[in-house]
């Protein structure tokens, strides 16, 4: 589904505040310390609660492999001043639906509140309509999670629905909101933005 530069492990984009790169194993040790947080892995469906730390070297060969199959896309998110500071992830898998991508993300506690996921977001929604033939991307958030829906809400996404799926990681069922952002939108909004002389700068990277 992906371009095939994407799927090289030296591929980058940076927005005005983050990188967005591949995972290395050397990530290992601050994803774990993140995900620790009972905080950050409640809002989310599969990341388990306690967080065993050899999960993440897991996490980040199982990114690593996806990323080269071109059917998903997962990053870590940096600080563009401190590129070797993992302090959160970022993916883009496909669903059933054709032509359909699902964005999940998560940011450390000690970086909440300076805009990151917003960024993260909106650099992947760069991505999927630039780099795949994806038509429409869906995220969904747990009801008690008003950030993240400021968040997609920021970047343009729409809500749609509610439904209480089962997430496994929690071991029970729970309400969320879903949203959506399809291609022809994305660009019409971009387009504006740039009319307005407010579009937010991106940068693919090769080194």
């Amino acid at each position: 589904m992906f371009y095939e530069l994407v799927r090289d492990d030296i591929y980058r984009l940076e927005t005005p505040k983050l990188w967005l790169r591949w995972p290395r194993l050397a990530d290992a040790p601050n994803l774990a310390r993140f995900l620790a947080d009972h905080d950050v892995t409640k809002m989310t469906s599969r990341i388990p609660h306690p967080y065993p730390p050899e999960e993440a070297e897991q996490f980040i060969f199982e990114t690593r492999r996806s990323n080269v199959d071109g059917q998903s896309v997962g990053f870590v998110i940096t600080p563009n001043a401190k590129p070797d500071q993992a302090i959160g992830a970022i993916t883009l898998a496909p669903t059933q639906s054709e032509g359909e991508l699902v964005i999940g993300y998560w940011i450390g506690v000690p970086f909440w509140g300076r805009g990151y996921a917003k960024e993260a977001v909106h650099g992947m929604i760069e991505i999927a309509f630039s780099m795949s033939r994806a038509s429409r991307i869906i995220a969904s958030v747990r009801t008690i999670n008003p950030a993240s829906k400021r968040v997609l809400e920021h970047n343009g996404f729409t809500y749609t629905h509610d439904s209480e799926p089962f997430m496994p990681a929690r071991g029970a069922s729970f309400p969320v909101h879903w949203f959506q952002l399809d291609r022809t939108e994305w660009h019409a909004r971009q387009g504006a933005a740039e009319g307005a002389g407010h579009r937010q700068s991106v940068e693919y990277a090769v080194t």
